[in-house]
């Protein structure tokens, strides 16, 4: 019998996570089975119970369940517990529930791979909710020279900025506020707000890019977003949050079978389907 593994969400008929972990078992040559769950919005904890009763092994987790993943975990990552939020779950030899947080990871892998240099870098994040804080604690170990978070509630970000001061070794210059409080121009600029799903923008200055930018949407689709449109006729280049879903399956993959895929394949695979639909 093939090992299961599952996503979780709700709803979950979007995701691309069953074609991500399917692509990187064939390449492995792993038996496994991977396929979409929707829990119910009020028992996910249940959910989990079930899958794991029916043989399942590990799951990954996207909204609106990343904190109740985190509060069923009998084991958490230190960077899954300084987040809050779990989206891998693995199911312990000894039956316990292990929770870690791979969007940061996968955040920063990809940036890399697109030849990003956030060492010395001047960062802007927008946002502070949970798709923000799983990404702070990678990237201020990257040593950044500056890591603003900006959000629309200036307190949300300055809130957040407190939470990981002590994870900061003095190389970065942290700190959060509104968008009205954003000044002088960045390196890398990095979308972790929703607004691009409903065709808005935060409220940013035009000169916010600094020669060579690089603004990266954790949003993707067939087009590029509102805000990557909105980067490039300024000047920067526009990098989307495809190969951020990519590497962070990879890194779930690798906890649940101790193997690392290769992720420049299945990027591809990923955009080539992206463009058909489009």
């Amino acid at each position: 019998m093939s090992d299961r593994y599952c996503v979780f969400g709700h709803p979950i008929g979007h995701s691309k996570s069953p074609q991500i972990h399917t692509a990187f078992a064939v390449q492995s040559g792993d038996d496994m089975e991977y396929t979409a769950i929707e829990a119910p919005r009020d028992d996910f904890a249940g959910a989990w119970r079930d899958f794991v009763a029916a043989g399942g092994r590990g799951a990954n987790v996207t909204v609106p369940f990343k904190e109740e993943a985190f509060r069923l975990c009998e084991v958490l990552s230190p960077r899954a517990r300084r987040a809050g939020a779990v989206n891998t779950l693995v199911l312990g030899k000894d039956g316990r529930t292990f929770g870690d947080t791979t969007d940061g990871i996968g955040l920063v892998r990809d940036l890399k791979h697109h030849g990003v240099t956030l060492e010395g870098a001047r960062v802007l994040v927008l946002g502070a909710g949970g798709a923000v804080r799983g990404v702070i604690e990678p990237l201020l170990a990257e040593g950044p020279c500056e890591l603003m978070i900006a959000n629309r509630t200036a307190e949300k970000a300055t809130g957040l900025a407190a939470d990981f001061a002590a994870l900061n070794d003095g190389r970065t210059r942290l700190h959060g506020g509104g968008f009205d409080a954003v000044a002088g121009s960045f390196d890398v600029v990095i979308n972790g707000t929703s607004a691009s799903l409903g065709g808005d923008l935060p409220p940013l200055p035009d000169d916010l890019f600094a020669p060579g930018a690089t603004a990266y949407d954790m949003m993707y689709g067939a087009k590029p977003t509102v805000f990557l449109n909105w980067a490039v006729e300024r000047g920067a280049r526009g990098v989307d949050g495809l190969g951020m879903l990519v590497e962070q399956a990879a890194e779930s993959f690798y906890q649940w079978r101790q193997r690392r895929p290769d992720t420049a394949p299945v990027r591809d695979l990923l955009r080539q389907a992206l463009a058909a639909s489009g």
